[in-house]
């Protein structure tokens, strides 16, 4: 079976471009199991309410809904669970010290695979007041 090329996108984010200003974005891997990649080839998931954070010199992923595998049985994941993201350890020093300076957080904007593999674009975001989403 040919190996898979290129860029599918799966789920985006148009929300949060309206409700932030992106800052900079970095692309993290996923640590996923087995049904939730098979979920995600589907092409269900939703990063509507999701938000990334630091804990402990690592970077997790919480409230991105990917629904449970139809096919599935005893082996089938939570929905909403926190999934830890793939960064270098210093773009996680990066991450942590502009959520720590103050007012920004981290915000998913696309779930993507890539060459078959699941990547997740984060963003460091700064949100918006409503006389600015207006005039955006």
């Amino acid at each position: 079976m040919p190996r898979e090329q290129g860029e599918k996108l799966i789920a985006s984010n148009k929300k949060a471009r309206h409700d932030y200003a992106i800052e900079k974005t970095y692309e993290a891997g996923l640590v996923l199991t087995g049904t939730e990649v098979k979920s995600l080839r589907q092409g269900r998931a939703n990063l509507t309410d999701g938000y990334a954070y630091i804990d402990g010199g690592q970077a997790f992923l919480d409230a991105v809904h990917i629904p449970e595998y139809s096919q599935g049985h005893w082996t089938n994941h939570s929905a909403k669970r926190t999934r830890k993201l793939l960064l270098h350890k210093e773009e996680i020093i990066k991450l942590s010290h502009a959520v720590s300076a103050g007012g920004y957080t981290l915000v998913p904007l696309r779930l993507y695979f890539l060459d078959g593999r699941a990547k997740v674009e984060i963003a460091v975001a700064k949100g918006k007041r409503e006389f600015e989403k207006r005039q955006t």
